[in-house]
């Protein structure tokens, strides 16, 4: 039947549903024995290696070095900065012995802790101590540190890749001598997540200022990458935080500056996480399962033999291997081709079916017919699944790399497309304010905000928060969308994850 879909149910009929089982089909991650934590396999590590790559590189041509520091927080190191704890107390894991011993045939803690050791939920306070040990003198910084590594933060209410106990993420860590230069170096790497999103992921995202309630526990200014998924809530895909001089204080990162005073330097943090497949996910899929762009897909192009009678079986998969090398030879936008060779012994619809699922950008099929007149048969992912294209080898060959740019360009356009749709700037009251929201499917709202935090509890009974204050826009005169008080600054509402 022409409606029917490999993904049940569908986006329309239960997304939450739909998001699982996408990510079931496409053999991405799977809930791990230990509550709130999942385990990512390899089509899913594969997405996270890629975005991996492409974050470092980006970080070390922005002068950014690699390093590794300590799981364990000293409960202590937290205490030091009164926002930081308080706002990460509620997630902290926390360990209190050091050993485990048998008592009637079970396991059970013994040696108890002089001082508790928190399971990092991020590391500015443990790399703060070992900047106060790095910075002397102003000859000293900056000091651009990025660490790759899991974080733990005990979340009640998980979704695999969007929120659960333990992720993966990177987080950056700088430290300056002056404010300008740290702010500078905030919007920096703000921008190297926007370019990242969108060249990459081919995820479009608002750039925009967290409002104050909303800031990292600690930070003077928090900055965010928010992108709209296909349900039309809000994900914030990243953040870029400036902590003044808050953490250098609380660890006592200190400096002689040319005039030779002593003073505490600036800070920043920023970071993204695994939850970027998350987005990656509900920004892009269909009913048939995950969509992936070629930039970040662990392979490009899956060739299907076609394999009609045993005896012909050695001379496909002969003719297969000789494509497959052909285009591995091949590169698109500075990235090399990756093809994979199905050879399972399963029904052909099978096999192709588990493909589309799984997102991979082409699939080709060869089989003897294909082979005597040295073509194929191509599919592409951001296209209908039975929509096929003969193709020559030749013009394979000619036309793949810009086939992958393609489809690469096709699904950036189509989610820029979906959210720009999405956004209304006429919502100017808020009784239109609460009419808009009204539906559980009813996008971002622009429009001016007084930022007073108390006008905030009108949107409790919608779970409408302030997303950001989008960057680079002059402030207007206008009326606040919740008060009907003068504002200047525009923001944008919605629904989040």
């Amino acid at each position: 039947m022409a409606n029917e879909t490999a993904i049940t149910p569908t986006r329309d009929q239960d997304y939450p549903e739909w998001y699982q089982q996408v990510i079931k089909a496409a053999d991405l991650a799977e809930n791990s024995a230990v509550r709130g934590c999942m385990v990512i396999k390899p089509w899913g590590y594969g997405i996270w290696e890629r975005i991996q790559a492409e974050l470092d590189q980006r970080f070390k041509a922005t002068g950014h070095e690699n390093a590794y520091f300590p799981l364990l927080i000293p409960l202590s190191f937290l205490e030091k900065e009164a926002a930081h704890v308080s706002g990460f107390a509620k997630e902290c894991a926390v360990v209190t012995h050091h050993r485990l011993v048998e008592r009637d045939g079970k396991l059970v803690p013994e040696g108890e802790l002089e001082e508790p050791l928190i399971i990092r939920p991020t590391s500015e306070t443990i790399i703060g101590d070992s900047f106060s040990r790095w910075v002397q003198s102003y000859r000293d910084l900056p000091v651009l540190i990025n660490q790759w590594c899991n974080v733990m933060r005990w979340e009640m209410r998980t979704r695999m890749f969007l929120r659960t106990a333990e992720f993966l993420w990177q987080e950056g860590h700088t430290c300056h001598a002056t404010a300008q230069e740290a702010m500078d170096e905030t919007k920096t790497m703000l921008e190297v997540y926007r370019e990242f999103c969108e060249n990459i992921l081919a995820v479009p995202v608002i750039t925009g200022e967290k409002p104050h309630h909303e800031r990292f526990p600690g930070a003077v200014t928090t900055y965010c990458v928010e992108a709209m998924m296909q349900d039309k809530k809000a994900l914030q895909a990243g953040t870029s935080h400036y902590l003044g001089q808050n953490f250098a204080n609380a660890s006592n990162i200190k400096f002689l500056n040319e005039k030779g005073e002593i003073e505490f330097a600036h800070t920043t943090s920023w970071g993204v996480s695994t939850r970027l497949i998350g987005g990656l996910i509900m920004t892009h899929s269909d009913d048939d399962g995950l969509r992936l762009p070629p930039k970040v897909a662990p392979k490009h192009v899956v060739i299907l033999p076609v394999v009609p009678k045993p005896e012909t079986q050695s001379e496909v998969f002969a003719y297969c291997e000789k494509i497959a090398k052909e285009l591995r030879s091949l590169s698109f936008d500075g990235i090399p081709v990756q093809v994979t060779i199905d050879k399972r012994d399963i029904r052909g619809g099978d096999k192709s079916w588990s493909w589309i699922k799984k997102g991979i950008p082409v699939r080709i099929e060869i089989g003897p017919r294909d082979i005597a007149q040295d073509s194929c048969m191509l599919y592409r992912r951001d296209r209908g699944p039975r929509e096929k294209q003969p193709t020559s080898i030749a013009d394979l060959k000619a036309s793949l790399p810009e086939t992958l740019l393609a489809i690469q360009r096709s699904l950036y356009a189509q989610a820029l497309a979906y959210r720009d749709q999405s956004i209304t700037t006429s919502v100017k009251t808020l009784e239109e304010f609460k009419q808009f929201f009204a539906n559980p499917q009813a996008g971002f709202v622009k429009a001016h905000w007084c930022e007073e935090v108390e006008s905030l509890i009108a949107l409790d009974e919608f779970k409408v928060t302030v997303r950001c204050a989008p960057l680079n826009e002059n402030e207007t005169q206008g009326t606040c969308v919740l008060t009907g008080k003068p504002a200047t600054k525009q923001y944008y509402f919605g629904r989040s994850y």
